[in-house]
């Protein structure tokens, strides 16, 4: 296997091991909430004026996807839609104050599982962590030239 495959491999198989040691503790404590669901969730606390298209693009949806689990969220009393007094066209997301709950639980649990791999992080150095980032960065890009190729806007400039 050359260094490519290894790389790849190497971040499907660290991908694989997270979302493993992480799934019995999410589904536990986000019980009745799908992964989908609550990343939304987490989308449209993180970022002011979340909409269905800024949801679509930042999860590479369709906005009909989008638009069905908003509608899922709206049912649940998770989010709430608004509107803005100079813009009545288009309709915004926020959070209840139920997901701002589930906010909570999920960051809590992002914030348990990045203390129990902090061992690791702590004997990166910063030129390591310069490369990983660099490297990501790069990949980053030429997967995006990469999907603007293939027609489907999915993604602003």
């Amino acid at each position: 296997m050359n260094k490519e495959d290894q790389v790849l491999a190497g971040f499907r198989d660290l991908y694989n091991k997270i979302v493993w040691l992480n799934k019995d503790k999410m589904e536990d404590s986000l019980k009745g909430y799908k992964s989908s669901e609550v990343h939304c969730i987490e989308y449209i606390e993180k970022n002011a004026d979340s909409n269905v298209t800024k949801l679509a693009e930042s999860f590479y949806m369709t906005r009909g996807a989008i638009s069905k689990l908003t509608k899922k969220l709206l049912q649940k009393g998770l989010i709430e839609s608004y509107q803005k007094p100079d813009n009545k066209k288009e309709i915004y997301f926020r959070l209840t104050e139920q997901g701002k709950v589930i906010f909570k639980i999920h960051e809590d649990l992002h914030k348990e599982f990045q203390e129990r791999d902090k061992a690791v992080f702590e004997e990166i150095t910063e030129q390591q962590f310069d490369s990983m980032l660099s490297f990501l960065e790069k990949y980053s890009r030429h997967l995006d030239a990469e999907i603007k190729k293939t027609g489907v806007h999915v993604k602003p400039e």
